[in-house]
């Protein structure tokens, strides 16, 4: 079980909820259409994480590393005094195919969704300073929308399955973001698969889905996030 601390005590239950049948090693899944708090919710656990003392590596798939800040300042949520003491791990996927020329510089590192091998690469070595951090961390893929765009599908599904070993060696906790209707349903099948615990989101509630069964929980997103709604 992994518990993921709140700002507000009322949300404990909330996400201790979702995630009591993950372990260390595993990968969870987050999908759903597009506008649902899917990268809301990622922030939210990165976030959690890193005020909760747990390190994390995050991986910018859809929009830059700077996007990232911004957008997760505006639930306050400031990113920047984790950036800088080396808590958080950010790989940046976009930024470069943008056409802007940055350098590598601590644990800001950049990428290309062009380059998966490279991608592997830097994904590895977090991995790794992570671990010898801290007996726990997180990782999270943020998404595979830009990803499927520019590779085959099946490459795609092998980055995922190397992505988890990585995590799995490392003891860590995967998330991986996805927007359904973007690729071919065989391949969000393999998706469905690789996934020990999916979270689907629907825009009114998040059905959690394990070995252990299935459960659900309403939710809503104000500006402190995804919140849940109680019955």
């Amino acid at each position: 079980m992994i518990s993921v601390m709140f700002m507000e005590d009322h949300n404990m239950e909330f996400f201790d909820y979702l995630f009591e049948d993950a372990a260390p090693g595993d990968l969870i899944l987050v999908y759903g259409p597009p506008k649902v708090g899917k990268s809301i919710f990622c922030y939210q656990f990165l976030y959690s994480s890193l005020v909760g003392g747990e390190p994390c590596l995050y991986i910018v798939a859809d929009y830059g590393s700077r996007q990232l800040e911004q957008r997760m300042m505006e639930f306050n949520w400031f990113l920047r005094p984790y950036i800088q003491n080396g808590d958080v791990y950010i790989i940046d996927l976009l930024t470069r195919l943008a056409g802007v020329k940055v350098e590598d510089s601590g644990t800001l590192k950049f990428s290309s969704v062009q380059n998966l091998t490279d991608l592997m690469v830097k994904v590895g070595v977090s991995t790794r300073s992570l671990f010898r951090k801290s007996s726990k961390f997180r990782a999270i893929l943020d998404s595979l929308t830009v990803i499927f765009a520019f590779n085959p599908p099946n490459l795609v599904l092998r980055l995922l399955k190397a992505y988890k070993a990585r995590i799995s060696e490392a003891r860590g906790i995967g998330v991986v973001v996805h927007t359904t209707g973007t690729v071919e349903p065989s391949i969000e099948n393999s998706l469905m698969e690789l996934a020990d615990l999916k979270l689907c989101f629907d825009g009114e509630k998040i059905q959690a889905e394990s070995s252990a069964g299935e459960k659900f929980v309403q939710y809503t997103i104000t500006d402190k996030g995804v919140k849940n709604i109680r019955g």
